[in-house]
């Protein structure tokens, strides 16, 4: 599904790629999921609708997703393999490239607040643990302790994992699970009626990643791009795959000087991750309102709205819903 007519203003967003198989998810889990990806897609339509800028829209439906457990960025984060919760995020502004990043982080209860302040509040692109939190909190953003962030399915996944680990079993992903603890992430995009675009992406990471790893949410040009001649682009999937094709940047390149469209550039960037192991998916919108929202795994959280404020949401290849 997607918005193969210019709109005027239009937002997508994702909760991730690598969906729990339908013959497990139960229809309130599914219920559960639409709602949350519906209202982040009201968050960001409000923005729009009101002539608000893409930036402030993209953030708000982020913003959204962060607060919702169900999904693996902000309140739902998952944990490290020592079992602690390190958030990574950016944003991108279209108009002009500006660009804010932050990754190891914890205690800002919106990771994209803190990347959006690095991008307007300092001179760099990308901060780090003690320093991205220095700045957080110079900014007065809002903080929380271990007992927000924590969710118990997040907890149980951990162990889970460990125990696999340390029992030499292969991974099993019957379920999705194992392209769940692979690909959790939330993001958005956007195009405002002035034309410019936006991409912003929050995560949790890996279940059971290393200390300290940081996958391709906060890398600009691997999983989070925009520039108003192109596209905005928030990807989530396998993130070393992501940032070794610089995959949101590729579909850049190929819109700029190969002069494809959106659908094909985006389609073919995620088909060819796919043959190299970098199973995943992402949003996508054009300097038209076109969006496209393509994955190459079993199913991807995602929806859309445009000008008419009709939310359209889906799980895994089936219709999208309506409303």
């Amino acid at each position: 599904m997607t918005f193969t007519q210019p709109q005027p203003f239009a937002l997508a967003i994702h909760g991730g790629a690598g969906t729990i198989k339908r013959s497990v998810l139960t229809p309130a889990l599914t219920e559960g999921y639409h709602a949350g990806l519906r209202r982040a897609l009201a968050a960001g339509h409000e923005v729009l609708a009101d002539g608000g800028s893409a930036l402030d829209a993209v953030t708000a439906a982020v913003m959204a997703l962060e607060d919702e457990p169900l999904f693996n960025a902000g309140r739902g984060a998952v944990f490290t393999a020592e079992g602690k919760q390190e958030m990574d995020a950016a944003i991108m502004d279209g108009r002009d490239r500006s660009a804010g990043a932050v990754a190891g982080l914890f205690g800002p209860r919106n990771p994209i607040q803190a990347a959006r302040a690095v991008m307007e509040h300092s001179e760099h692109v990308l901060l780090i643990g003690e320093g991205a939190l220095d700045l957080c909190r110079r900014q007065g953003l809002p903080m929380e302790e271990a007992p927000y962030f924590f969710t118990q399915p997040r907890w149980d996944a951990l162990q889970a994992e460990l125990e696999r680990r340390r029992s030499g079993a292969p991974e099993d992903n019957s379920d999705g699970g194992a392209d769940q603890r692979r690909h959790g992430t939330v993001g958005a995009v956007a195009r405002d009626r002035d034309g410019n675009l936006a991409a912003a992406t929050s995560t949790g990471g890996m279940t059971a990643k290393a200390k300290g790893r940081v996958g391709d949410s906060p890398v600009i040009g691997a999983g989070t791009f925009a520039d108003n001649i192109t596209c905005a682009v928030s990807a989530t999937g396998h993130g070393e795959h992501f940032i070794r094709r610089c995959a949101a940047h590729e579909i850049d390149a190929r819109m700029r000087w190969a002069g494809q469209s959106l659908e094909r550039a985006a389609g073919d960037v995620v088909d060819e991750l796919g043959v190299i192991g970098g199973s995943g998916g992402l949003v996508a919108i054009d300097r038209d309102g076109r969006v496209a929202l393509p994955f190459n795994c079993s199913g991807m959280y995602r929806g859309a709205i445009g000008p008419e404020g009709l939310a359209m949401t889906a799980i895994h290849r089936e219709e999208f819903r309506i409303g």
